[in-house]
């Protein structure tokens, strides 16, 4: 689309809203006439103060142009409300001819001054255009960084996340682990470590094949998540293997959790696989219990206690203990296996 001989940018092709906030109803009009002549009749909405200014939906505006001096306040006290509302450019017109006004509106947030002397109007809608191009280009590069940070967190989601389970892979959980031991450390609460084992997955993996091992893989971690809190982390630590963190909570609680876990796998997997239910060897270890001085070592102390309910006949939740160190209250030495359950 053309205009004496000019090209209009493609976006003024479609239908501009502008604004124009000026007391002066002959200055309003020349204005007006001047733009919509240049940007298509019914491009301009005019208003007379910051009252009926600030009124308008301001976001809705392509352009906004602002006189300095109003009845009801300046341009830069408009600026400001405008701003506070929205990032829509904004124009100073003014017969302020001033240098240090024209500095803070620029530094208030407008994007440019025009002063009425001369022939002012008609540089008008060239400054529209040009504000009109840079917006676009502030937008589209901000959009790209947009795009850019929603592209990294997946990026990083995918790089963190197991992608048969949806649970967390072990090297995230490694990173979770190690931040959740120290706060534990720091200010002195538990944080319990629950490994679990599916039963004789290799062979039902063998029996029923791939797919329905993959089923069972991803109904365990659809059951550990519907049982965590938010704050609570769970990863598929390998294999069969998964773990999950439970702060502030004793071995005791975690137990509980983790029975829960169990029962209703073994639940779900029975009418997948419609026969017996598949069970799960479950060690539990406290930071407190266990007085773990390390993450690593309250990981190995779960994976001992996961261990030794594999060798009592699986399908039991063992919970590790230990005496104190670290500062952590003392407990008896050992270990215990909750009974077999039904």
């Amino acid at each position: 689309m053309t205009e004496g001989g000019a090209e209009i940018p493609s976006r003024t092709v479609d239908r501009l809203k502008l604004l124009i906030i000026e007391d002066d109803p002959d200055q309003r009009e020349l204005i007006r006439e001047v733009v919509e002549e240049r940007f298509g009749a019914g491009t301009v909405v005019g208003v007379d103060s910051r009252k009926a200014a600030v009124a308008q939906d301001l976001a809705s505006f392509d352009l906004i142009l602002c006189d300095y001096n109003l009845p009801d306040a300046n341009g830069l006290e408009v600026l400001g409300e405008i701003r506070s509302r929205c990032a829509t450019p904004v124009i100073m017109v003014t017969g302020e001819n001033v240098g240090h006004i024209a500095a803070s509106a620029i530094r208030a947030g407008a994007t440019d001054y025009v002063v009425k002397v001369g022939d002012y109007l008609f540089t008008i809608p060239l400054v529209i255009e040009k504000n009109l191009t840079v917006a676009k280009i502030i937008k589209e590069k901000e959009d790209l960084r947009r795009q850019l940070e929603e592209s990294n967190a997946q990026l990083e989601q995918m790089a963190a996340t197991d992608p048969l389970t949806g649970l967390y892979n072990r090297r995230h959980f490694g990173r979770v682990l190690e931040q959740l031991f120290a706060e534990t450390i720091r200010y002195g609460k538990d944080l319990s470590c629950v490994m679990i084992d599916l039963d004789g997955y290799k062979q039902l993996n063998d029996t029923f094949g791939h797919q329905v091992g993959d089923q069972l893989l991803v109904m365990a971690g659809k059951v550990i998540a519907a049982n965590m809190r938010r704050m609570d982390v769970a990863a598929r630590y390998g294999g069969d293997e998964f773990v999950l963190l439970i702060p502030h909570a004793t071995g005791e609680a975690a137990a509980a959790v983790a029975e829960r876990i169990r029962a209703e796998y073994r639940q779900s997997s029975g009418a997948l696989l419609r026969r017996d239910g598949v069970g799960m060897s479950i060690g539990v270890a406290s930071a407190k219990c266990v007085s773990a001085a390390t993450s690593e070592q309250l990981l190995a102390k779960a994976d001992a206690a996961l261990y030794q309910s594999k060798q009592a006949g699986r399908n039991r939740i063992t919970i590790a203990e230990t005496a104190a160190a670290a500062g952590f209250p003392s407990a008896a030495a050992g270990s215990h296996t909750l009974p077999v359950p039904a």
